[in-house]
């Protein structure tokens, strides 16, 4: 079945729910990532009666460009992560994309969510084995040595920002893919250690508001987008804001050389 709801999130999301509760079907639905605070009530409920609802939330950054703040999400990363029992996923490329279905659609005691970019990324080189770290929360999509000095780490379209400017920079630099940060904070810390080394200067590249990221890595450096977002091409308005291969090269280095 497909359902037109239109511009209505929050009886969109009321609605699948109860098309969970009724069962015989799996509900998903569909809108940008902007928008998900007019459901959050529906959301919430989901999560309090743990029903395999999957949200699939577009358009996920400032990088969408001309629209401008309004639909340029910021906080709404941070916001759908605070929910108790909502697994969120924020895919970086095709590949990653159809290994976070997977995980959707084998989600039986809770819904999840899956925040997808609007912008071409082209799929990326990894390691042969990416797949059994991805459910776990992040991998490494490029390794930077034994005991890699730098550690990039990105989530969705931002990933490919880490790689960009890992090879703008003169050293070995680690890449990490993190599209569940929960999970992957959930995991033990010896295989944590194995992905993002302790002795490591870490860095974080995330189009959102930095909130959650101390919880997860404290001594990390952040680049984020702190402020709403601005009316303008999307590259221009990334390169603004700093999410760009350029300007996370010339940060990793700003702090490299102190």
């Amino acid at each position: 079945w497909y359902i037109p709801f239109g511009v209505r999130e929050h009886g969109m999301g009321a609605v699948i729910n109860g098309i969970a509760l009724h069962g015989g079907h799996r509900a998903i639905c569909a809108t940008f990532l902007a928008f998900s605070d007019y459901m959050r009530p529906a959301i919430r409920m989901a999560s309090l009666m743990k029903l395999p609802v999957i949200f699939v939330f577009t358009h996920d950054s400032v990088k969408i460009g001309q629209d401008g703040p309004t639909h340029q999400p910021v906080e709404h990363l941070a916001s759908l992560r605070a929910i108790p029992g909502l697994t969120v996923v924020r895919p970086a490329d095709a590949l990653e994309t159809m290994e976070a279905w997977k995980i959707a659609l084998r989600t039986s005691n809770g819904p999840v969510a899956l925040i997808m970019t609007r912008q071409d990324v082209e799929v990326f080189a990894r390691p042969t084995s990416w797949a059994k770290e991805f459910v776990r929360g992040a991998y490494v999509v490029r390794d930077g040595g034994r005991s890699p000095r730098i550690v990039l780490v990105g989530s969705g379209s931002e990933v490919q920002d880490c790689l960009g400017a890992a090879d703008l920079l003169s050293f070995p630099v680690r890449v990490v893919s993190m599209p569940c940060r929960e999970t992957y904070d959930q995991g033990p810390a010896g295989w944590k250690e194995q992905i993002i080394p302790n002795d490591a200067t870490v860095f974080v590249v995330e189009a959102g508001v930095r909130q959650g990221w101390g919880d997860i890595l404290p001594s990390a450096h952040v680049i984020c987008v702190d402020s709403f977002g601005l009316s303008g091409p999307g590259a221009s308005v990334a390169n603004h804001f700093g999410i760009s291969a350029e300007s996370v090269a010339k940060k990793v280095h700003a702090i490299v050389e102190q």
